[in-house]
Order: C-alpha cells, then sequence, then structure tokens
C-alpha cells in the first residue's frame, strides 16, 4: 500500500500515476485532487476526487461512465479488462458463472445498453450475483438521467474501495462492514465450543458458493468475523451449524439419530457497511436465533 504522507509530496506526474485508475481510464480526477495537497487524511483525499466529479460537465461524466466495461462481458475480458476490474469482477465470481448466469447477464447487459447507450454499472464488491441481476430489473425501468446519476453513483463507490485498498491512512473510510455469529448452548448456559460452521452464498441460476468455514471458540464466537475487511455483498446466506457433533462429543443424551443435527439458518443481508450478528441458540431438542448487531 501507498503511504498517504508520502502522496502528499509526490510530484504531481507521479501522484496521477499511482492513482489515475481510482475511477477507471480516467486520471483527471487524481489530477484534479494533486493540487489540492497535502491531505490530512485518506477522507479528505477522497472527498477532493469526488467533488472534482461533482463539478464536472455531463460530458466528461458520460465519458467517465462509458469507459467502465460490461459485468461478466466474455469478448471484453479476452480483449482485456483493467487489473482493478478483471479483480472486482472475480470476487463476486463473475469469471465462472453458469450457463444460465451468462445468458441472462448477457440479456441484462443488452437491455440495459439498448435502452441507455452506456453500460450498466453497479459496485460489484457490495452485491451477490443474484443481487446484481436483481439491481438490473430494478433499475432498467429509469429514465437515462436518473441512471446518469446512480451510475455516478456506483462508481465513487468503487472508487472509495479501489482507494482503501491502495492507499494507508490513519483515517479510514467507511467502505467495510462486517458479518459475525456466536452459539450459546442454553442446554448448559454455557457459550458452545467447537462448533463447525460453513456460511455459503446462495444462488438462483448458479452454483451456491461457500465464502467461509469456521469453529467456534471459547466464547462461542469465531475468532474473526465470517466476513470482515470489506463490504458484506448485499444477498441471500446459509449459516450451518453442526450441532450434533457438538453435543455427541460431550456426552449430551440424545436421540439416536439426533433430532438436530445441521442447523441451516437462511438469511439475507441488505447494509454492506452494516454489522450483522447472526447468533444461535441452541439445546438438543430446539433453537432460536435473532437479528443482532
Amino acid at each position: 500500500m501507498l503511504k498517504l504522507s508520502d502522496l502528499n509530496y509526490y510530484s504531481k506526474d507521479d501522484f496521477v500515476a499511482a492513482l489515475g485508475n481510482i475511477f477507471e481510464h480516467s486520471p483527471w480526477v487524481a489530477e484534479a485532487a494533486a493540487v489540492r495537497r497535502p491531505f490530512a487524511g485518506i477522507g479528505a483525499l477522497f472527498a477532493a476526487m469526488t467533488a472534482a466529479v461533482d463539478r464536472a460537465p455531463d460530458e466528461t461524466l458520460m465519458t467517465l461512465i462509458r469507459a467502465h466495461p460490461d459485468l461478466a462481458n466474455k469478448t471484453q475480458r479476452a480483449t482485456g479488462l483493467t487489473a482493478e476490474s478483471s479483480a472486482e469482477q472475480d470476487s463476486v465470481g463473475l469469471d465462472r458463472l453458469s450457463d444460465a448466469e451468462y445468458e441472462a447477464f448477457e440479456r441484462a447487459n443488452s437491455a440495459y445498453r439498448a435502452k441507455f447507450g452506456f453500460p450498466y454499472i453497479v459496485c460489484v464488491r457490495r452485491r451477490t450475483r443474484d443481487s446484481i441481476l436483481r439491481d438490473f430489473e430494478r433499475r432498467l425501468p429509469n429514465d437515462a438521467k436518473a441512471e446518469m446519476r446512480t451510475s455516478v453513483v456506483e462508481i465513487c463507490r468503487i472508487a472509495a474501495l479501489r482507494l482503501d485498498q491502495l492507499v494507508a491512512s490513519e483515517d479510514r473510510l467507511p467502505v467495510h462492514g462486517r458479518l459475525s455469529t456466536h452459539v450459546l448452548d442454553t442446554h448448559s448456559g454455557r457459550p458452545a465450543a467447537g462448533i463447525s460452521i460453513e456460511l455459503t452464498e446462495l444462488s438462483d441460476l448458479g452454483q451456491s458458493r461457500v465464502v467461509a468455514r469456521a469453529v467456534t471458540n471459547s466464547d462461542g464466537r469465531t475468532d474473526q468475523p465470517l466476513i470482515g475487511g470489506r463490504p458484506v455483498p448485499i444477498g441471500r446466506y446459509e449459516l450451518m451449524f453442526r450441532v450434533g457433533d457438538y453435543f455427541a462429543g460431550r456426552n449430551v443424551p440424545t436421540s439416536d439419530p439426533p433430532f438436530l443435527d445441521r442447523i441451516p439458518l437462511h438469511f439475507s443481508v441488505s447494509d454492506p457497511e452494516g454489522h450483522l450478528h447472526v447468533p444461535l441458540l441452541v439445546t438438543p431438542w430446539s433453537y432460536a436465533t435473532y437479528r443482532g448487531s
């Protein structure tokens, strides 16, 4: 990562070279920010960059929008995306879609371009594949002016995450969320240690994807958040708790086979930058959960 304290004293050319693709193929944003140095923190740097975008005329904004690639476009991927765009699309699995998903994205991209004349833009790090397709449908009825504004908002979200990954500063941009859990054994009245947990991103058209695996510690929690240090993508998930092995390992009397073996909790995420806590309260015969924070 680059230190903000160093960037403050780079030459203008070096500053622009370092940050020129925070906004896709648009070094003019970094050029505008360079003259406002030094910055006290990354928040001030990002504010200077977004201020340059806010001041830009519509023609320049349309050029910025059109600089972005379509999502899951095989032809564009073959000819080469920027390193940033490639990493972003790969992070959500757009490089390994099912045939049904590829067809759905192709239809959505074509319909969107046919209506608006520019690519659909969304910050994919904040969404699952299913959520992106639903967002396509939600935005398609809009008019071009509204979509232009929405596209700029999404571009700024993309830029914030790129800047967060590239520049180290004492302050942080508010771009990270957290998903956590804990398990309470209400049969013994103690935290449940040693329960295997699996978090899966659910999908309608493609394969569901395992996001994290963990085992609860002595506090009944995982050592690290199931998702942390990044947005928690909007979408549907399953948390699977293997409680049968846990109670068997503690010689707790149960039926054979156990009444509760694996407990799947299905839930949805709607706030990528929030903290969602999904706990489990369990006995050999019952369980409960709630939406924590």
